[in-house]
């Protein structure tokens, strides 16, 4: 095990950005995007970078295969992994400290993990009795803590000094996604709900809504206001190739949208293909945003203008999650088997799960489009 603080690898080196990488399949990777060394083993549930604190770049992904692995990125595009640290079930989500030193990992073995970068030592924080499908950071001002939400129906705050949770709240049902950015949180739940919470001062609930998307959702993201820089909506994806833009407090009810995406002409005539919008993640200095979904695309679009920026090509497998660096410089998605079309559908000797960067600043500007 390499501790985060030495530059000893576990691996090989990737390409430069834009250049190709070895062995390069037009299958795999038709956008010719940098390969991150030593994936994971099984299917990738989340990416996170490294705050804007930090004084290098570091990427951490979490993976059905068990583990939470961390590498560096070079300016270059090289990527050199770091370190990694098990559970004992699938990793579901990962998120970071705000001062960049500790990584949190949630887990279907029904725990959460702080993991310390700098002695590549994790400790248990957090459990649940059921798998914990989101973990998030919160950084109020008058405290600190980590929010997790578990299909035990309960989202929980903990300190993490503490074994008992600093506050439990119960669920309409179980937690499918969530997001945290200070002071607006958001979690989806089974059954197309949507509760919204306020972190001031302590959590607490602020609103219920259903779903403005008619089928199950599947990721959901919260975005700022591009004026004084707050929270005030998110966007919600779904199974059905679908991502609504919602604001808690529209000032025109027009203001709150759904559109179409990840979406193919099926064989038959008349006929459309539907994959679901598996992650979305906001441009951290355009407010622009990404989607990533099961058809093994990603694309980038300008909610504001209401405009697709870009759509990629198709890799051979479903894009399963997505990040931005906190520069916007780097755009990191991974392709891996989501199990859509169950075991019958995978196939080992094929369908190696892999993570990609991109050099994405100058295509997520806003469209000038009015």
């Amino acid at each position: 095990m390499t501790l985060f603080g030495q530059n000893t690898s576990f691996g090989g080196t990737s390409s430069v950005f834009g250049a190709t990488s070895t062995a390069q399949s037009a299958n795999y990777n038709p956008m010719k995007d940098v390969e991150v060394t030593s994936p994971p083993d099984d299917s990738v549930s989340s990416l996170a970078f490294s705050p804007a604190s930090c004084p290098s770049t570091f990427l951490v992904a979490g993976s059905w295969d068990n583990n939470a692995r961390c590498w560096e990125v070079q300016a270059n595009g090289n990527t050199t992994p770091k370190a990694q640290q098990t559970h004992t079930g699938p990793v579901l989500d990962i998120c970071w400290s705000d001062d960049g030193t500790k990584v949190f990992t949630a887990s279907a073995d029904k725990q959460a993990k702080m993991w310390d970068l700098n002695t590549n030592q994790a400790v248990q924080i957090a459990q649940h009795d059921a798998p914990i499908k989101t973990i998030h950071w919160v950084k109020a001002p008058n405290y600190t803590c980590v929010m997790t939400g578990s299909w035990d129906k309960t989202l929980k705050f903990w300190d993490t000094r503490s074994p008992n949770p600093m506050m439990s709240i119960d669920l309409p049902e179980r937690a499918y996604c969530a997001d945290v950015l200070y002071p607006m949180a958001v979690v989806g739940t089974a059954n197309r709900q949507l509760v919204i919470y306020q972190l001031e001062n302590q959590p607490s609930q602020f609103k219920v809504i259903d779903s403005p998307l008619k089928y199950q959702h599947r990721c959901v993201s919260i975005f700022n206001d591009k004026k004084n820089n707050s929270p005030v909506g998110f966007a919600l994806g779904s199974i059905e190739g679908r991502v609504a833009i919602h604001y808690v407090n529209p000032t025109n009810p027009k203001d709150n949208f759904t559109f179409k995406c990840h979406r193919s002409n099926g064989s038959t005539a008349g006929v459309q293909d539907i994959y679901a919008v598996n992650d979305i993640a906001f441009h951290p200095v355009h407010g622009t945003l990404s989607t990533v979904g099961s058809d093994g695309r990603f694309s980038f679009w300008d909610k504001d203008a209401r405009t697709k920026l870009k759509t990629s090509e198709q890799v051979d497998q479903p894009i399963s999650a997505c990040a931005f660096n906190a520069q916007g410089q780097i755009f990191a998605y991974t392709s891996s088997y989501d199990w859509s079309k169950g075991h019958e559908g995978f196939d080992p000797q094929k369908m190696k799960p892999r993570i990609f960067l991109r050099s994405c600043y100058d295509e997520l500007k806003p469209s000038k489009k009015k």
